[in-house]
């Protein structure tokens, strides 16, 4: 006979206590010392609610009865209940069973702490032996006398007297109907739940000759009780009876089904190219994005985030939506691409993971996005509304987060995996079926998120038509996604078709040195399947202001050109090379240097020239006040084509290098697990741990450590040492180390490794029956043991 939780839980074989921590991974961290540890953890109020959370509807209104009927509750009680199919129930029963929320064997029993966390379970209040303890002997016994029942003479025991008003209560329809229209509207109100209402001065003796009004009438008759001064609630008998012994109305043992309200389905190959064509073009777009950030990065604002104006400016740029824009910035600081300068008055610019993310394929850079978003609790939904404070919430700023946004994502992506091949689903379909699965993490913010993952998951790729492609079915079962989707994007071109109107076309995507090449040498004209690049005197005199010549531009077009390059576009070239750095701008405030006298007699003769505020120093010589930027910009209005010079007279480069910023050391750019996960390596060596704590307790000590090995404790080379530990992690065997502690003093320990990462050996320590981190740097030497 099992007289409690904790002796339950006991009973437990390894693989249920295996699911159990795989369920409610909460209970894992930090390793309970024993299982009485457990028990009183998986019962904390914490553990229950999250339990709780992960609860479909169904399981939901199972548990419900198993608190509302009488304890212990058998399956067939709760089928006729509910009601529901009989094979539903006990399937459910058996899930929350492994989930310790129930326990029991024949019969189920709600685990502690569940009462408390469901304090109207199927929206039914407490049993009247709970709602009238409050009440005194008196008015019990005039209560009781007031709806039929037999006091007898100085019979002042308040349980007996609330036991009979209880059973009265269990078949009160004549009192009901005695109560009046009114009384049983307002009853009607709350028989289905909620069942408390608030009225006024709820404690007032009344009786049945003295009540007036429709609520003093069910006070007098026990249909409603004061729970206190302002509260009154419906006996859990009343409202049983009022709904027919149903728990609930409409209880649907399986989730609603989903469908694309009228849209037609998609075939796959369909679904996988507009996928597909999404995919290639945002990681087209967060291309674009960074690298004019690197080049000219926008402000961060003093409050964190991007401003406004930029936000407009970024999608202006893109020629896409402020929201999309958004997102773009968002999913890039998600993927760790980019982040804000360490600077006082920083920058948002690109990271240097953004340049080895260049050198990737499209699919992988694809791979990077699609996961940052997945993972980041990040909402780009919530940019351009405002806070609770009425703050407006600006793109990369803190204000844009929420910590259930991973969790929804999944759930949205893991309806749509669940809908009928080729099926669109609606809106409305996914917002409906995670009401069912996650009733208690609903509401309006999760219903906005869910809209805002749809929308998000079209825009990156992850679906095509509001059909899931199968890379993404991939990513949310964390496989590789990069082959299902490279297979579908077209190959990187190095050549591009330049013709005689100045112009180049580029007839897909290009490989990333050429892209960028063309990016400064031309302007891009349009965008879509093809790419057109526009060639002038401007992008021509930006490529050779960053450093470039004109054989190195013509050398590149030749070298990448499927056609001859036009005579007219080398001419261009030529034709702007030849005048590029004549003049020389530096600061005096500055000058303007030449070797042709000619040239400045010429500058200083033009009447446009004389806002330039210029005057001879030397036959070859002009001062100005202005400074060299707008010295520049002015003789550049002039038609003319100078370049910037050094103190030293060396030319210098007007378009810096892309900048980067280094992230700051404490920031985690990715969360690169759910937190609401645990490996299995560890959850088994969990159980090892409870079951030596569970034998230590009843040996009657607080842990029995394990004898080590006679001698002195190994050592070994650091590189022998690791891969020593990562051999025995691979084949699950059982190693003698030597650990230093704080004070430097070695001791023996006997370790079942789980995992070597992160500077750290994660594993069973036998000697203290405990799932333990050392430090490898500690660690003096490892020899491998026999198996026992």
């Amino acid at each position: 006979m099992v007289d409690s939780f904790a002796d339950w839980l006991r009973g437990r074989d390894d693989g249920e206590l295996r699911a159990l921590l795989a369920a409610r991974p909460e209970l894992v961290a930090p390793v309970p010392a024993d299982l009485t540890a457990l028990a009183a953890r998986a019962a904390s109020p914490a553990a229950v609610a999250r339990a709780l959370d992960r609860l479909d509807a169904f399981a939901l209104a199972v548990l419900a009865g198993v608190l509302v009927l009488p304890d212990p509750v058998r399956v067939t009680d709760l089928a006729v209940a509910l009601p529901a199919p009989r094979r539903a129930v006990s399937a459910t029963l058996a899930a929350l069973r492994r989930d310790a929320l129930v326990w029991g064997t024949k019969t189920s029993r709600a685990a502690p702490g569940v009462r408390q966390a469901l304090p109207h379970p199927a929206g039914l209040g407490p049993p009247a032996a709970e709602v009238f303890a409050t009440y005194s002997p008196e008015r019990l016994a005039g209560l009781l006398a007031d709806i039929g029942g037999e006091v007898p003479r100085g019979f002042t025991d308040a349980g007996r007297l609330i036991a009979r008003i209880a059973e009265r209560l269990a078949e009160p329809a004549d009192l009901v109907a005695d109560a009046g229209d009114e009384a049983r509207a307002a009853l009607d109100r709350l028989v289905w739940g909620p069942p408390v209402g608030r009225v006024a001065d709820a404690r007032r003796p009344v009786r049945i000759d003295t009540a007036e009004t429709p609520i003093e009438r069910l006070l007098a008759r026990g249909l409603l009780a004061a729970e206190d001064d302002r509260t009154v609630t419906v006996p859990r008998e009343v409202a049983l009876h009022l709904r027919g012994g149903r728990l609930f109305r409409d209880l649907a043992a399986a989730p609603p089904p989903l469908d694309g309200g009228g849209a037609r389905a998609r075939d796959e190959d369909t679904v996988v190219r507009g996928a597909a064509g999404e995919a290639f073009t945002v990681v087209r777009q967060v291309e674009e994005l960074l690298e004019r950030w690197g080049l000219e990065p926008p402000p961060v604002l003093r409050s964190g985030g991007l401003a406004v104006r930029d936000l407009r400016a970024a999608a202006a740029l893109l020629d896409v939506p402020e929201w999309r824009a958004a997102l773009l910035a968002e999913i890039a600081q998600a993927a760790g691409l980019l982040t804000r300068s360490g600077d006082l008055d920083g920058e948002w610019l690109p990271t240097p993971a953004y340049d080895l993310w260049l050198r990737r394929d499209i699919a992988g850079r694809w791979a990077e996005l699609a996961h940052g978003w997945l993972r980041t609790d990040r909402v780009p939904g919530l940019v351009g509304e405002r806070d609770d404070r009425d703050r407006l919430v600006n793109a990369l700023s803190e204000y844009a987060r929420h910590g259930s946004a991973p969790a929804t994502r999944h759930a949205v992506l893991s309806v749509l995996a669940d809908a009928p091949d080729g099926t669109p689903v609606t809106a409305d379909a996914v917002r409906a079926r995670l009401d069912w699965l996650q009733p208690r993490r609903g509401g309006p913010f999760r219903d906005r998120l869910a809209d805002w993952t749809l929308r998000e998951a079209a825009v990156l790729g992850l679906t095509g038509f509001g059909v899931l492609s199968p890379f993404a079915r991939d990513l949310l079962d964390g496989a590789d996604p990069e082959p299902g989707l490279a297979k579908h994007l077209p190959e990187p071109g190095d050549k591009v078709l330049i013709q005689a109107d100045l112009t180049a076309v580029a007839p897909g995507p290009l490989v990333t040195d050429l892209a960028r090449e063309l990016a400064l040498t031309a302007d891009v004209e349009s965008t879509g399947g093809a790419t057109v690049y526009r060639f002038t005197a401007e992008s021509i005199r930006r490529a050779l202001d960053a450093g470039r010549s004109a054989t190195d531009v013509l050398d590149l077009l030749a070298k990448h050109s499927a056609t001859p390059v036009p005579q007219p576009l080398t001419y261009l070239v030529e034709d702007v090379a030849r005048r590029h750095g004549q003049l020389r701008v530096g600061s005096l405030v500055s000058y303007v240097r030449a070797d042709n006298p000619a040239t400045l007699d010429e500058i200083l003769a033009d009447r446009r020239a004389d806002g330039l505020r210029l005057h001879r120093l030397a036959p070859t010589v002009l001062a100005s006040g202005l400074g060299r930027a707008d010295l520049l910009t002015g003789l550049r209005g002039l038609g003319l084509a100078p370049v910037a010079e050094s103190p030293g007279g060396g030319v210098i480069v007007t378009r810096p290098d892309a900048r980067r910023a280094e992230p700051p050391p404490s920031t985690e750019i990715v969360r690169l697990r759910p937190a609401d996960a645990a490996e299995d390596s560890v959850i088994a060596a969990t159980v090892r741990a409870l079951r030596a704590g569970e034998e230590a307790s009843r040996l009657g000590a607080a842990r029995q450590a394990a004898a080590g090995p006679d001698g002195e404790p190994p050592r070994s080379p650091a590189v022998a040492t690791v891969e020593l530990l990562r051999g025995a992690v691979e084949k699950g065997g059982r190693v003698w180390i030597g650990y230093l502690d704080q004070q430097g003093q070695a001791s023996s320990r006997i370790v079942e490794p789980i995992r070597v990462e992160g500077g750290f050996l994660t594993g069973y320590d036998a000697t203290r029956a405990a799932v333990h981190r050392f430090a490898l740097h500690r660690i003096t030497g490892v020899t491998e043991l026999a198996a026992e």
